[in-house]
């Protein structure tokens, strides 16, 4: 994993959205879509049940990723990856290197569930690459500049993901 600059205009916009604002226009735009489009029938008890069984699995992934960093006492900006001043591997990042960003998703993956429409369901996994390319690179490089080896050691045993 090569350290390398962004290119281009795609990499002007490099941490420059916040995760939870792209979680927000997400939402908003599948529930436009959703407004739009036909939706599947699903009974409201399992909509409403998938919607707080997801957001709750989200907050506690969440909750313990950010617990991890503060026990660290490092930063957890996503706009200053560069500030970190510890790993963490430990916690829920022996699971998933990114337990924030998995709880963003799991919200959408509710939302769109909620929503009973394929079509904004769909449209709340953009969030995976969007939260690649604009997000998770460029901290990806900013932690292997810090942490060398350490930290392309981690990425060999961690999914970014799950």
């Amino acid at each position: 994993m090569a350290a390398r600059k962004p290119q281009g205009i795609l990499g002007l916009l490099e941490l420059k959205v916040p995760p939870v604002m792209m979680t927000i226009a997400l939402a908003f735009l599948m529930w436009v879509v959703a407004g739009r489009t036909g939706s599947y029938s699903m009974p409201a008890g399992l909509r409403i049940g998938a919607l707080l069984i997801l957001f709750a699995a989200g907050t506690a992934i969440g909750l313990a990723g950010i617990w991890s960093f503060r026990k660290a006492r490092t930063t957890v900006n996503p706009w200053r990856p560069h500030a970190s001043s510890t790993l963490v591997v430990s916690g829920i990042y022996r699971h998933t290197r990114n337990p924030m960003y998995l709880a963003l998703l799991l919200a959408l993956a509710g939302w769109g569930l909620y929503l009973a429409n394929l079509w904004a369901l769909l449209l709340g996994f953009a969030f995976v690459p969007c939260m690649n390319r604009f997000q998770i690179r460029p901290e990806e490089r900013a932690l292997e500049q810090l942490f060398g080896q350490s930290f392309r050691d981690y990425c060999q045993r961690v999914r970014r993901w799950l």
